[in-house]
């Protein structure tokens, strides 16, 4: 077999394959991944744990996202960074943490779109992040877009 080159993927392949990626993360730690066929209740997919009834709400995005829509769903944001490592963090913790460590909650696209998302983190943030870091990306995942 050969490996597919990502870039040949489309939209929903893409989608599939970086599930499968994070998954395999997951698994690491004793989680079994569901990948939901629509956004349910903002979540791709739900990860769970047998061994401490825990069951995550998560949802995807090829980099470090915060969006007003998903504040107060007890959502998780997973994300890669710099194609190394995964991080997932409970979104309104994210945004605390973005808040403490940045300026994007001063910017116009948080203020008027509600939303703001970038690949670029800078190391007090990356810090603070630290204990948010699920594991190693296995492989090539997600293609990588400027901040907005």
């Amino acid at each position: 077999m050969k490996p597919i080159p990502y870039k040949n993927l489309n939209g929903k392949q893409k989608e599939l394959f970086n599930f499968q990626k994070i998954a395999a993360t997951f698994a690491d730690y004793g989680f079994n991944c569901i990948k939901l066929a629509d956004d349910w209740h903002g979540a791709d997919f739900l990860a769970y744990n047998a061994g401490d009834i825990s069951t995550l709400k998560v949802q995807l995005k090829s980099r470090l996202t915060i969006d007003k829509k998903y504040i107060g769903k007890d959502l998780w944001i997973a994300f890669p960074h710099k194609n190394k490592d995964w991080y997932v963090v409970e979104h309104d913790t994210l945004i605390k943490k973005v808040g403490d460590c940045t300026q994007w909650l001063d910017s116009d696209s948080w203020k008027k779109k509600g939303a703001y998302s970038s690949t670029s983190i800078n190391p007090k943030l990356l810090t603070q992040l630290a204990e948010d870091r699920l594991g190693p990306v296995y492989g090539q995942v997600l293609e990588m877009e400027e901040s907005t």
